[in-house]
């Protein structure tokens, strides 16, 4: 089992930055990819990022389009936690945060987790 903790959140103006952090415990943090995904108000569950792992390569991401050049995944195995910095954060932005672990098969999609956090909610105001 995987436990994960959400923190960071808030309320931001249009152009600012916030940065999100997700502690897990339960299992060796480093034996895993982490992900971060966003429910936006009425919207499905929709993948932001995800961070893999290998001592040998260091860690490797992937960006959703919408964040790309804006958004930043990264893990400190040494704390268990896995950050997002979010920077020029726009309206289209906000939603409820999930950190996720431990995918199987297709990173982007949300069903291939096991593990979800509580959320942690973003907001931007225009």
């Amino acid at each position: 089992q995987v436990q994960l903790v959400e923190s960071g959140g808030g309320l931001v103006r249009t152009g600012g930055s916030l940065r999100l952090s997700c502690a897990a415990s339960g299992r060796t943090f480093s034996d895993f990819p982490m992900g971060w995904f966003r429910q936006g108000p009425g919207k499905e569950r929709e993948f932001v990022a995800v961070m893999n792992w290998s001592w040998s390569g260091g860690g490797s991401t992937f960006y959703a389009d919408s964040v790309k050049g804006r958004f930043t995944i990264s893990r400190d195995n040494a704390k268990n936690t896995v950050y997002l910095q979010m920077n020029s954060l726009r309206p289209e932005d906000t939603a409820v945060y999930y950190c996720s672990a431990d995918p199987e098969g297709d990173y982007t999609i949300a069903t291939s987790y096991a593990y979800w956090g509580q959320g942690t909610q973003v907001t931007v105001s225009s």
